[in-house]
């Protein structure tokens, strides 16, 4: 092998740690934060909405003549909701204090659904006096979680 050959070996062998290095990071620090942190907003709308407030649910949807969804499609749409909502705290986060990035992202994630889901009559109102400490807990763990990975 001649020096030349040896030396090109070396840089890449280099640029290979270098890359690995890198997506390394990006894991740690973006990756990593927005998926925790979506497993934990997904547990927590499970429990508030699955465990804890169910028959508001069930009852208000009875009222209006509809079945309450849970179906196995509404827990994967709401994983997506989850991840979605995972980024869009990851992407406040980065402009703003954890307080900040918890009041704004929970005002964008949970007080506009409630004002277009109140507006079509399917939101319980009876509900908001444990949801909204309940989502504003889940968003601030949310962002902590992202904030002390990121």
């Amino acid at each position: 092998m001649h020096k030349f050959e040896k030396v090109l070996l070396i840089l890449n062998n280099k640029t290979a740690i270098e890359n690995h290095h890198r997506i390394m990071t990006v894991i740690k620090t973006k990756v990593l934060p927005v998926l925790l942190s979506t497993v934990w907003i997904s547990i927590s709308e499970f429990v508030r909405n699955e465990l804890l407030l169910k028959s508001f649910w069930v009852e208000h949807y009875k009222k209006l003549g509809l079945v309450f969804p849970s179906a196995p499609i509404n827990g994967i749409v709401l994983g997506l909701w989850s991840f979605l909502f995972a980024i869009s705290i990851f992407i406040i986060s980065k402009k703003f204090s954890l307080t900040e990035t918890t009041f704004i992202s929970w005002f964008v994630g949970f007080v506009l659904m409630w004002v277009v889901i109140g507006n079509m009559n399917v939101l319980p109102y009876g509900i908001l006096i444990y949801a909204i400490p309940l989502s504003l807990l889940e968003v601030f763990v949310a962002a902590l979680i992202i904030k002390k990975l990121s």
